[in-house]
């Protein structure tokens, strides 16, 4: 089978394992059917961003062109730093936009990639953000009513947790011990400012997720299609955002949105 279109974001859903998804001109594609499989990826050259559809030469911030990384709400420091967000002063790029994305409900989570880590997520995202970033295990830490707080419960508790994912040791497989995140929420609870812990969830269930992998890569070799516009490979697992090869060769689909690709499947 052959396919082309502008890559985007896989799309998942939440199952043993999760299901993925890629959108080819509005037609989605279950991808964990391209388990074992050799795919042939070609880049034609072309990228187009994924808000305007102007041709550009280069991506900025996973899709956009330069226009609309500079003017867009969606790409603002807001949303990469929560606690800078000001949406709740009403100062932003969009506000019609922050209405329904900066001024609704977040949460803080805590949850098991490779390490623990904290992060933050629109109530509208989970477990869509766990599944994105690969994590395994994920429990809710606090609730809070606009963007802004989250990223502070967030930079409070960076001083004692990671607030990244190490994507090579996710991919690795080759995880430490699984913390028992229930202890590690109330000891995380203990340690933030009083006037914080308002925010505080009473709800600890632990959400498992697992995904579709074969096997997990020896040694990660990063798949670059701005040095070589042509990979071969067979497809041996998908995880967070990536699409794991037999010979260890990986690529983070959300990396290259905007990509106009041909993709055969053998």
């Amino acid at each position: 089978m052959n396919y082309q279109g502008n890559l985007l974001k896989m799309s998942s859903e939440l199952g043993t394992p999760v299901s993925y998804y890629m959108n080819f001109n509005n037609s989605p594609l279950l991808v964990n059917d391209w388990l074992g499989k050799s795919l042939h990826f070609h880049f034609t050259g072309q990228i187009n961003c994924i808000h305007c559809g102007r041709v550009t030469s280069k991506s900025f911030s996973q899709g956009y062109c330069y226009p609309c990384f500079t003017t867009l709400p969606q790409t603002d420091v807001g949303v990469l730093r929560p606690e800078l967000n000001r949406a709740h002063e009403g100062i932003s790029r969009d506000m019609e936009w922050s209405k329904l994305n900066d001024l609704i409900e977040h949460y803080v989570y805590l949850s098991f990639t490779s390490d623990l880590k904290v992060g933050v997520t629109r109530i509208t995202q989970i477990p869509t953000r766990w599944i994105d970033q690969g994590a395994e295990f994920a429990i809710k830490l606090a609730k809070t009513p606009y963007r802004q707080l989250a990223g502070l419960i967030e930079v409070a508790l960076k001083n004692f947790v990671n607030d990244k994912t190490n994507w090579r040791k996710m991919l690795s497989g080759n995880a430490e011990e699984i913390p028992d995140l229930v202890y590690q929420k109330k000891h995380f609870s203990n340690l933030l400012p009083q006037e914080l812990r308002t925010y505080l969830l009473a709800d600890d269930e632990v959400i498992q997720i697992s995904y579709p992998i074969i096997k997990y890569p020896e040694k990660i070799k990063s798949i670059n299609f701005d040095n070589n516009p042509d990979y071969k490979g067979v497809l041996s697992g998908i995880k967070g955002q990536y699409l794991l090869f037999d010979d260890g060769s990986v690529f983070n689909v959300r990396k290259y949105n905007g990509y106009l690709m041909n993709i055969s499947v053998e």
